[in-house]
């Protein structure tokens, strides 16, 4: 996707998962009510609100950041693959846990708080592979671990309804009614 200040806030979240993310982490912006934009504005009336940012000094880090998301992404053929090996990675569910309850993929574990702060207290080395239901946020639970400092902490790209398009059919697919 090519952005320009002309572009829609609402598309760029669209097309970059982790827009909100990197603009709340850089520049305050998208994460509360007093720092928040709506879909329609553009991203050079965001910047020219709020201090007068430069729209391509913005856009060069939406589009580093979407890299390093996209650095982070593992194809459920990979993430198979890694659940093949020994060691296994640490493969949680970040749904809800209505969820993971009602259809999970094997071996996965549902990452609770209390388990969030276990993980954190142990080895920064341990490999994780987190999943939500289509891989949009995720991406946020990751950058989580990695702030602190579980390194090797990945996402399956896609989410659980990847996993079941590609991987395992056995898997329902479903569809949240706020998704719809």
């Amino acid at each position: 996707m090519t952005i320009t200040p002309e572009t829609p806030m609402g598309e760029i979240l669209d097309a970059l998962p982790g827009a909100r993310r990197a603009l709340f982490a850089r520049y305050h912006l998208g994460g509360c009510q007093s720092c928040g934009f709506s879909p329609n504005e553009t991203l050079g009336s965001l910047c020219m609100r709020n201090a007068g940012i430069d729209p391509d000094e913005m856009i060069q880090h939406l589009q580093a950041a979407h890299a390093h998301d996209q650095a982070l992404l593992l194809s459920p053929t990979q993430v198979r693959n890694l659940l093949q090996q020994s060691p296994t990675p640490l493969l949680l569910d970040c749904r809800t846990r209505e969820e993971h309850d009602a259809v999970r993929i094997e071996r996965s574990e549902f990452l609770t708080q209390e388990f969030q702060q276990q993980l954190f207290a142990n080895d920064p080395d341990q490999a994780i592979i987190l999943y939500d239901h289509q891989g949009k946020h995720a991406l946020d639970t990751c950058a989580w671990f990695l702030g602190h400092g579980m390194k090797n902490t990945r996402v399956l790209n896609g989410g659980i309804d990847a996993w079941s398009r590609e991987i395992d059919s056995s898997l329902p697919r479903y569809q949240l009614e706020l998704e719809a």
